[in-house]
């Protein structure tokens, strides 16, 4: 999982978090209510009051005992309510008056609003085959960058086109637009557990890449 803040959503390459359970044939809806949050999702993107970068670092700012122990439609549900209060649609006096107690909501955002997203490239500055290293920084707010890939270095296997860059849409009504490339990484320079032959594919944005 990836994200900002270098927050507990972002697992990649942690242990002791127990089994993956995969479950067969599972549905989309295990209840009526997640058919009903997910719907809320969508009337608020409508809205434009959410986005999925929005979305997706509300959730990143989820308390991390509440993240790891709710599950994937609790998660939508939190940043739905957490967007909600923040855009002032509802007070959480309101919200929790309709839950019938304490409800919990995600933690403030801690980067600045973006005014000035700077320009993005037009033209690519690696193609397919080119070794690149990932800047090493911590971001305050929204990234799609994993921590468990800064500093190390891959190779550009397929270039992706130019497209948003979702640390500045998560905190700009502006945009900037970046090229993208996809990124194999060898598991022995990730996580130094000696797995020979294995490999990880991340996608990346321009910016994120010295």
């Amino acid at each position: 999982m990836n994200g900002g803040v270098d927050g507990v959503h972002d697992l990649g390459g942690m242990e002791d978090f127990g089994p993956l359970v995969v479950e067969r044939d599972e549905p989309v809806f295990h209840s009526p209510w997640e058919r009903r949050v997910f719907a809320i999702g969508g009337i608020l993107t409508a809205q434009g009051l959410a986005s999925t970068n929005t979305v997706r670092h509300a959730i990143e700012r989820m308390e991390p005992g509440h993240y790891l122990t709710s599950d994937y439609y609790e998660h939508w549900l939190t940043a739905a309510a957490t967007l909600a209060v923040e855009h002032g649609l509802v007070t959480r006096a309101e919200l929790e008056a309709r839950a019938g107690g304490r409800y919990p909501l995600s933690g403030p955002v801690l980067a600045a609003e973006i005014t000035e997203p700077g320009r993005g490239a037009d033209t690519p500055r690696f193609a397919a085959g080119d070794q690149v290293r990932v800047r090493e920084w911590h971001s305050p707010g929204h990234t799609r960058c994993p921590r468990y890939v800064r500093g190390k270095t891959g190779t550009v296997v397929r270039v992706d086109g130019i497209h948003s860059l979702p640390d500045v849409e998560a905190h700009s009504s502006a945009r900037r637009y970046e090229p993208t490339y996809s990124v194999r990484f060898d598991a022995a320079e990730l996580w130094r557990d000696g797995q020979g032959g294995v490999s990880v594919h991340v996608d990346l944005w321009d910016s994120y890449l010295e």
